[in-house]
């Protein structure tokens, strides 16, 4: 499918008279804009060109469905529907994620980990808008009214973890599928209480947005595993944030580089 084809068909998807279509042939991207709103979202046309090639037709459903959300929310916010603190989270991204919208507003943020910075967001149900400086505003709330509020939030989060064991080693898998799963590293309550289960090291994965993964690692062959259970969900996810895992120690996450090793390396290393 070629970047013009694929408008084509999202324009026939979405035939809202309120929608202002662009295609920027240079950078390959998509800009909508809708006039009552005066607000926009742009999408990367290759990104969904790759998923259709991956997936077929549940791709062209799923970014029209995104699309549609989006500007729902958009929506919503413009009516004073999402003033509500309850509605106010936090999310994980990688730190290369862009620090401001398109609109070129500073997003609020947080340090988190060399690999990981917080973001915050306004809720609208079936989808989600990242908290700039102007929105900040708009909720009369401080940064640190904010980020208390979105700290206090993740710990109403469901936190039931599914578990699974790989050559002795125990993994536990969280995916709600909320927009929050990798949001629940933050609920500094979970791990703890998670902690007191492990016997072995305890790992903390966020490979992408809509899971979490805890590990039980009780040998040398649970890294091996966690390093290729990690990357899988890092390039299968909508929304990649690492394919690094962390140690947490002491209430404390630190980023593992995991060099994976055969078994004829390791007789050869012994020798």
């Amino acid at each position: 499918m070629k970047s013009f084809e694929l408008v084509n068909i999202l324009r026939e998807r979405m035939p809202n008279p309120q929608l202002n279509w662009r295609f920027d042939r240079e950078k390959n991207m998509l800009h909508i804009n809708h006039e009552t709103l005066k607000k926009g979202t742009s999408i990367s046309l290759p990104q969904v060109i790759n998923r259709y090639e991956a997936k077929g037709e549940p791709a062209i459903e799923e970014i029209v469905y995104i699309i549609t959300e989006t500007f729902e929310a958009m929506e919503k916010e413009l009516k004073g529907e999402l003033k509500s603190t309850e509605h106010i989270f936090p999310v994980i991204r990688s730190t290369s994620f862009p620090k401001e919208s398109k609109e070129g507003n500073k997003f609020v943020t947080s340090e988190h980990t060399a690999e990981t910075r917080i973001y915050y967001a306004l809720d609208a149900g079936t989808t989600y808008r990242l908290i700039d400086e102007n929105m900040l505003n708009s909720l009369s709330l401080t940064v640190e009214q904010l980020k208390e509020i979105a700290k206090f939030q993740v710990k109403k989060l469901k936190t039931a973890v599914k578990e699974d064991q790989v050559a002795g080693n125990v993994f536990y898998f969280l995916n709600e599928n909320d927009g929050y799963d990798a949001s629940r590293i933050l609920n500094d309550s979970f791990l703890k209480e998670m902690k007191t289960k492990i016997t072995g090291d305890m790992t903390v994965s966020v490979p992408h947005q809509d899971v979490l993964i805890i590990g039980d690692i009780r040998n040398e062959t649970g890294y091996d595993v966690l390093a290729q259970m990690a990357m899988h969900f890092f390039t299968n996810g909508k929304v990649p944030i690492t394919s690094l895992s962390f140690i947490y120690e002491n209430g404390e996450l630190e980023p593992i580089f995991i060099m994976a090793k055969n078994r004829k390396e390791e007789e050869n290393d012994k020798k």
